[in-house]
């Protein structure tokens, strides 16, 4: 069954199956329309969101399939790869659908090479240089009948960027020294941080062959509730209040036209379990206000950064000291003294 047959009956017969993902339901349905029809897909967004847990989550819904072990995942009805056409493939596999998920980290320093495969230098010795059997396929061709993770793809140079044009134009890799073309099946998602400057502008080619879906952080305070207690650990016990607060702290930082760079929902997860442990360290069963404020800088300061209208002005442990203080004082908590310690 093609891919796309299989998430159209997939989608029709379950209402959410992206479990992993609490929230998100616009990013959910306009992936599910993607999937349905085999586009190529960029999740935008910024760090911590759960872009990378909703890729995992796509491949976790494939099912189990048994393909050729030739290192090509060629299935056996339909052989592709030189040993399997040659009928020197013999073994055979189960792959479920989470191990059906090949992630390939975009930076600087990423060549076509990762991506399509290189030559075994002892396979050539044994069957000569331009023999396929002496070619290693590459993450492309693993992630056959699978899905292609393809995290902070604007952090590629412009050369492997150029590599991907024939497989997402004709889902077809031609290996240059090789009389060799093969078929590939896959789906390919993409993610993007906008707010990275360390990157690669992306070509209008390749971005052509792209839809972008646009996601950002957690709807409301409620749906960040729930993640934060869903994928935190649970060492002491966190009252309800208390957590809201520490939440609301956190999110009301990402509205503040000061940063230029926000906390991610790793932030909140950070200061609630780093809070649990203190309250343990200390004796408690029960998380207070100055297991949070005693967290505070060590856990947010790194995560934001200032305009540059005000990043020389104050420091970035000195501005959530300030800006803790003045929200504790809105909501009639205790606040911060200068070294960060609650008073």
């Amino acid at each position: 069954m093609e891919l796309e047959q299989y998430f159209s009956e997939l989608f029709t017969k379950s209402e959410d199956p992206f479990t992993d993902i609490i929230g998100q339901q616009r990013v959910k349905q306009q992936l599910k329309s993607t999937l349905i029809s085999g586009r190529n897909v960029i999740i935008v967004g910024p760090p911590g969101i759960g872009k990378t847990t909703l890729a995992k989550n796509v491949a976790a819904l494939l099912p189990e399939i048994t393909v050729n072990d030739c290192g090509f995942n060629c299935l056996p009805n339909e052989p592709l790869c030189p040993m399997c056409l040659s009928g020197k493939t013999t073994k055979r596999k189960k792959v479920q659908g989470s191990a059906r998920f090949v992630r390939v980290q975009g930076s600087p320093d990423l060549t076509p090479e990762d991506l399509l495969g290189d030559i075994d230098p002892v396979m050539a010795l044994k069957y000569g240089p331009t023999s396929p059997r002496a070619f290693t396929p590459g993450k492309i061709f693993k992630a056959n009948q699978g899905v292609l993770f393809f995290d902070e793809l604007n952090r590629c140079p412009e050369k492997l960027q150029n590599a991907l044009l024939q497989v997402l134009e004709e889902g077809n890799i031609t290996i240059g020294n090789y009389d060799l073309d093969f078929k590939v099946k896959f789906v390919f998602i993409a993610t993007m941080n906008p707010e990275d400057k360390n990157t690669e502008e992306l070509s209008d080619v390749l971005m052509d062959r792209f839809d972008f879906i646009y996601m950002g952080y957690p709807e409301d305070i409620e749906t960040e509730l729930t993640i934060v207690k869903c994928k935190g650990k649970s060492i002491a016990r966190f009252p309800e209040q208390l957590l809201k607060a520490t939440i609301k702290f956190v999110r009301l930082l990402r509205d503040d036209d000061k940063l230029e760079k926000k906390p991610s929902v790793r932030a909140s997860l950070g200061l609630y379990e780093r809070a649990q442990a203190n309250a343990m360290l200390n004796g408690r069963k029960v998380v207070g206000f100055d297991d949070v404020a005693s967290v505070l800088i060590s856990v947010l300061a790194h995560r934001i950064r200032l305009r540059p209208s005000s990043r020389f002005l104050i420091r970035p442990e000195d501005y959530v000291r300030e800006q803790f203080s003045k929200f504790c004082k809105s909501e009639g908590l205790p606040g911060l003294d200068e070294k960060g310690d609650s008073r």
